[in-house]
């Protein structure tokens, strides 16, 4: 489907100065198709590796985690569900498939200390991992959470710290929040307690993570919609205690939205110098979804201290962005560049997708796992010399 809209706006701000602006949006969605053998077979990945279906059949799995002895879980927004996967016979599929929790609009998990917690719109839960890999009773620790409007997907990760930490997306595309934890990544105790923003002005980070030599937490968040084919790009944040990311008043390196004034005020270039600026940026509308940082042994030592980004994939631009997963490299710790990893799963010239990604978990053997939301698949991404 392809819809383009025209439209201005024209706002004025305490100076007096009119400001005027006009911007062409885009809709085009590539029909889905199914993730036939064939398809799957031309999916591209770099030299050494090969990319396999590890379980299918899944509805519409988003979210993944890696227990201790290597069971898989894999979140489901829509059914609100926990599936546990294992393959107990050791040869690269999912043998063994139940469904283990169930909560409306389950969405975010982590794996702690023996525990499962998983995220709803509203609450936060905990539950026992048992020896066969199912999970007890749910257990609400922290409720009260703003409603999701625009962007529900939580997610939630602990940090090296010991503390856990809940991205909170934006109720909208673009406005002043009514509460003061939506756009932001919020932390708290295991048990809830000691709840407070650590960040603001975060949009929609679904994907976080901390380097595992330098212990920085890094988020991709997704930029605003209705900017125009190659804005707002999506961007890579180092996030800091207190930081202000910018949204919804600014963004990339300090440009101003000018639909949504700065408050109290000020102007948008006094704003930006109160914000943090990303550390890189990618492909506008691209849609950054979960974000892990390879720590393996079976891929090249290169790889190791390197993140993986899942782009689920574009609808606001005229032709597609993401629909694949990205390596962004790093050298002494710090973000220096980004290059395709998993490619094709657009095809017949970008009409038609057979898979949008989402989640991404390290198996224990160190190969990388991809959820696809679209047809139900997760994938298995190996390497061999």
């Amino acid at each position: 489907m392809s819809l383009a809209l025209a439209f201005s706006a024209a706002t004025a701000q305490n100076s007096g100065k009119p400001i005027t602006a006009s911007i062409e949006g885009h809709i085009y969605k590539p029909a889905k198709v199914p993730a036939s053998d064939e398809r799957v077979k031309q999916l591209k990945v770099p030299a050494g590796f090969t990319i396999t279906k590890f379980a299918e059949n899944l509805n519409k799995p988003r979210i993944l985690a890696t227990g201790a002895d290597g069971t898989i879980y894999a979140t489901d927004r829509d059914k609100g569900t926990v599936t546990m996967l294992r393959d107990t016979n050791n040869d690269g599929k999912a043998d063994q498939q139940q469904v283990v929790a169930a909560k409306e609009k389950m969405h975010g998990i982590a794996l702690h200390n023996g525990k499962a917690y998983l995220m709803a719109v509203n609450e936060v839960y905990t539950a026992d991992i048992r020896s066969d890999g199912t999970l007890g009773e749910l257990k609400m620790i922290a409720k009260d959470f703003p409603d999701g409007g625009q962007h529900a997907n939580r997610t939630l990760r602990f940090g090296p710290d010991g503390l856990l930490y809940i991205s909170v997306g934006s109720t909208c595309n673009a406005c002043e929040e009514t509460s003061k934890e939506s756009a932001t990544l919020v932390q708290m105790k295991p048990d809830g307690s000691g709840r407070r923003v650590f960040a603001r002005g975060l949009r929609n980070t679904i994907g976080f993570a901390w380097h595992p030599q330098t212990k920085v937490l890094y988020g991709f968040d997704h930029g605003i919609d209705w900017l125009g084919d190659t804005t707002q790009k999506e961007e890579l944040n180092k996030i800091e205690d207190g930081g202000d990311y910018g949204w919804p008043y600014v963004y990339e390196d300090g440009k101003a939205n000018l639909a949504d004034e700065p408050p109290k005020g000020m102007t948008w270039e006094e704003y930006a110098k109160k914000t943090k600026f990303p550390e890189l940026t990618y492909d506008a509308h691209a849609a950054p979804m979960d974000l892990h940082f390879y720590n393996g042994s079976q891929f090249p030592k290169e790889y190791t201290g390197d993140a993986f980004v899942a782009l689920h994939g574009s609808w606001n631009r005229s032709e597609p962005a993401g629909y694949k997963v990205v390596r962004v490299r790093f050298e002494n710790g710090e973000p220096r560049s980004m290059e395709d990893f998993v490619t094709g799963f657009l095809v017949n010239g970008n009409k038609e997708v057979f898979g949008r990604v989402v989640g991404l978990a390290q198996h224990k053997d160190g190969s990388l796992l991809v959820s696809d939301d679209e047809n139900g698949v997760i994938y298995r991404v190996t390497y061999k010399k």
